[in-house]
């Protein structure tokens, strides 16, 4: 079981790391810099929808990395 929980716990946190990177912040960030191109072929509205799915991944994944922590801590 705990070996499960540390791989849950790695991966959720990689997966964290990586969306909140990728997110567009006010200065446009890293996803604004890897987003440019897409946001001139496909428009704004792309644009948007991959800043609402990081937003999720991101609610989704932090979800899963404190449960997982909370229950290492808890097991140990």
């Amino acid at each position: 079981m705990n070996l499960v929980l540390t791989v849950l716990l790695i991966i959720s946190s990689v997966i964290l790391i990586a969306s909140i990177l990728l997110q567009s912040g006010k200065s446009a960030g890293l996803s604004g810099s890897i987003g440019g191109g897409a946001e001139q072929i496909w428009g704004k509205n792309k644009a948007r929808d991959y800043d609402e799915k990081f937003d999720k991944v991101t609610k989704i994944s932090a979800i899963v990395f404190i449960a997982s922590a909370l229950l290492m801590s808890w097991i140990q």
